[in-house]
């Protein structure tokens, strides 16, 4: 245990404390005297006791004001922390369809390219023949002529 000695309403206190907290005991103290003088000033020196109490009440009244505050600032972030999950998830359940849909439109460009390969086989063959078709008229029709020519 240390001891600090703090003063408080011009008197000089010794207070013991656990090792290392020192520094924090003298500044508590130095809060409270703090807030006593100020309110012996507005109020004028209307007892020692009644003093510390209103100073005592009123600093548990900001006590509880910054716990009232510091919960509904829980409760918010707890609700954006819901909030964000639900986001979250919308957004995973919007990735996991687009990217259903992309095998989709993927399956179907491959079924197009092969109906493409496909008929261009098809068309390249088709046009074989016409030309083969088509030299083999003009033979039969420069041989006919020939014919008719002798």
């Amino acid at each position: 245990m240390a001891n600090v000695n703090i003063k408080f309403n011009n008197k000089d206190y010794l207070l013991s404390c656990d090792d290392g907290q020192e520094e924090n005991l003298k500044e508590l103290a130095m809060h409270l005297d703090s807030k006593y003088n100020e309110l012996k000033k507005n109020l004028g020196n209307i007892g020692e006791s009644k003093l510390l109490l209103i100073t005592a009440i009123q600093m548990v009244d900001d006590y509880f004001a910054l716990n009232k505050k510091v919960n509904s600032k829980k409760n918010e972030f707890e609700k954006l922390s819901i909030k964000f999950k639900e986001l979250r998830s919308l957004a995973l359940n919007y990735k996991d369809e687009k990217e259903k849909e992309i095998e989709k439109l993927r399956s179907e460009l491959n079924k197009f390219e092969t109906l493409i390969e496909e008929n261009r086989s098809s068309y390249e063959e088709i046009l074989d023949k016409t030309t083969k078709s088509i030299e083999k008229f003009i033979e039969n029709a420069e041989t006919a002529q020939e014919q008719n020519v002798q």
